[in-house]
């Protein structure tokens, strides 16, 4: 699969490996750089998002990719009785960790460092999993979402919020402008990373997104798969069931 191809740097080391040195080196600027190279719209997005568990009322949820926390916070507003989310940077989740110590909510959120391929975690445990803007990073997407699955209590319902691409004039080209133009150059500047802001717009490219991505989620086992654009279909909403 291409996506499984696309890497931050130019290294021997492994794409999981790749991606946990990236989001170390920008982690003190991610915050920053999400809210303000989305125009805010991000926030919009997530809370969309977490809307598709509202019905679901889960008790205990995963947030896989959980970077910084900004998803694992939202969801929070479900009241489950415990939240755990899993990044591979540690850097990320210092951030994350520091951010549940402000808001005294030690008593139900935790951050693991973990691998989303190998979840630390026993079967049918999960009411609901959650992967916002993290999908893409997996090494191998299909193992990812087969751990999940795994995870996943029966009935159970994964959320899934990644970008894609709009199809219509004029937003399709303003957005491959500012993908490939604009935003790397504001993104290096900021984090001082070189090609974490380069490797954004070339995993989004790569992805599978919409009807391919559904397949995907289908061939694994997951039931009443369903995709829902947003924003001219800057980003999408993808669901399903065990």
């Amino acid at each position: 699969m291409k996506h499984d191809t696309v890497t931050p740097y130019e290294s021997e080391a492994s794409k999981k490996e790749q991606v946990a040195e990236m989001f170390d080196n920008i982690a003190a600027k991610y915050d920053f750089l999400n809210h303000f190279l989305s125009a805010g719209i991000d926030k919009r997005w997530r809370k969309k998002a977490i809307k598709e568990l509202a019905e679901l009322e889960p008790k205990q949820i995963l947030d896989v990719a959980t970077g910084t926390g900004d998803f694992a916070f939202e969801a929070m507003k479900l009241n489950p009785d415990k939240l755990t989310g899993i990044d591979i940077s540690e850097g990320m989740l210092k951030v994350g960790r520091e951010k549940i110590k402000a808001r005294s909510m030690e008593s139900k959120m935790e951050f693991l460092h973990g691998d989303s391929e190998a979840l630390p975690f026993d079967d049918n445990t999960f009411d609901a999993v959650t992967v916002s803007f993290g999908a893409r990073n997996f090494q191998n997407l299909k193992k990812g979402l087969s751990e999940i699955y795994r995870v996943l209590k029966p009935e159970g319902k994964l959320v899934v919020l990644e970008f894609s691409k709009p199809r219509k004039f004029p937003l399709k080209q303003l957005y491959f402008f500012y993908f490939k133009a604009i935003l790397p150059v504001i993104g290096k500047v900021v984090s001082k990373d070189n090609s974490a802001y380069t490797y954004l717009p070339d995993s989004v490219m790569a992805f599978p997104e919409g009807k391919a991505f559904n397949e995907i989620m289908g061939s694994l086992g997951y039931t009443e798969v369903k995709d829902r654009a947003l924003t001219g279909g800057i980003a999408s909403i993808y669901t399903g069931r065990k």
